[in-house]
Parts: structure tokens; C-alpha cells; sequence
């Protein structure tokens, strides 16, 4: 991938060996596909790799055929939305697509790499998310983790093109966890 050190996959395997956390999903709505992400997991039945992400787009990885190897097969699922695709096929996959694996998959902990250049003001992708959209996005992965990892769920920031944009889709996030924190308390 882009990445010297991939943040979310060290978490992953922290989260594993530190704390015995035994199944672990990582969704990755970067504009890019985390082929990164996907190689280090890819013969791994413990980690379910989601990535929703352009497509054609660069590294041009990430098709729906790629699902895993060996005991990982069936633990990665991508998602690749065409150029100009915005919040409602985002939105749609992640019902569709993410909540019924994970009525299978059931994960003890969340990893979310989120990336923020899917934004539809972003200078370098091409899909047109709105902060809205991430907002909506962040209530379904909490409905996940409230389901089946106690709450247990850790957003890594992972890229974009434009400062407003990173900006506005982070404070979506932070406000929606805040909200749901504020609740829980």
C-alpha cells in the first residue's frame, strides 16, 4: 500500500495477541482499496477485511472476485463503486453488503481506516461523499459494534486530499461517537 507501517493491521494484530481478541473487522472507506491491508489478511479467517473504494482507480486492486485464500476465503469483501458514486451506494453497501457478513462474522473488536478522500470536494478521488454520508456510515459500524463487540470500535484517520474536507467528515465521526458515548453514560 501507500503506507510504510500499516496502522490499522499493527492494531489488529496488537488487538489479537495483547488482548486474546479473536475476531476483528477492519472496514476501510479510503477512496483508494487497502491492498495493503488485504495481503496482510488475505489467508486470515480472525480479521474480515470490508473495503468499499473506487473503481478503476489506483492500485486497481479490490475487485468483488478477490475474496480471500485458504482459510481466509470468505473474509474479505470489497466493494468497488464507479466514479461519481456518493452516500447512497456508499450507505446501500454498507446495509446490503457489510451487516449481513457481519450477522455471520460477529466481531469482538471494529478497526475503521478511514479515509477521507472519497469526500465529493476531495482534489484526487472522484466519489462524492458528504459528511452526512460518514455520518450515517459511523451509526451503522456503532449499530455493528453495539451488536457484537460491546461498543469496542477505534477510527484511524488515513487520508484526503483537502483540509475542509478531512475537517468536516472527522468532526461527523467524532460527533456521532460522542453522541453515542454521552448516551451510553
Amino acid at each position: 500500500g501507500f503506507c510504510i507501517f500499516n496502522n490499522v493491521a499493527i492494531a489488529a494484530k496488537y488487538l489479537q495477541q495483547k488482548y486474546k481478541i479473536k475476531r476483528i473487522l477492519i472496514v476501510d472507506f479510503d477512496v483508494h482499496h487497502g491492498n495493503g491491508t488485504q495481503e496482510i489478511f488475505y489467508k486470515d479467517n480472525s480479521v474480515f477485511y470490508f473495503s468499499i473504494h473506487q473503481h478503476p482507480f489506483y492500485p486497481g486492486t479490490g475487485r468483488p472476485s478477490e475474496k480471500g485464500v485458504a482459510d481466509g476465503y470468505g473474509y474479505t469483501l470489497n466493494i468497488d463503486l464507479p466514479k461519481g458514486a456518493g452516500d447512497k451506494e456508499f450507505i446501500e453497501s454498507l446495509k446490503n453488503q457489510l451487516i449481513p457478513a457481519m450477522d455471520l462474522f460477529r466481531p469482538e473488536f471494529i478497526l475503521v481506516s478511514a479515509g477521507f478522500d472519497s469526500h465529493e470536494n476531495d482534489l484526487l478521488g472522484q466519489l462524492n461523499y458528504s459528511g452526512d454520508g460518514y455520518k450515517q456510515a459511523t451509526d451503522i459500524l456503532l449499530n455493528i459494534a453495539k451488536q457484537y463487540s460491546s461498543g469496542r470500535m477505534m477510527f484511524v484517520l488515513e487520508g484526503g486530499y483537502e483540509s475542509k474536507n478531512i475537517q468536516e467528515s472527522s468532526e461527523k465521526v467524532i460527533n456521532t461517537l460522542i453522541t453515542y458515548a454521552s448516551n451510553k453514560l
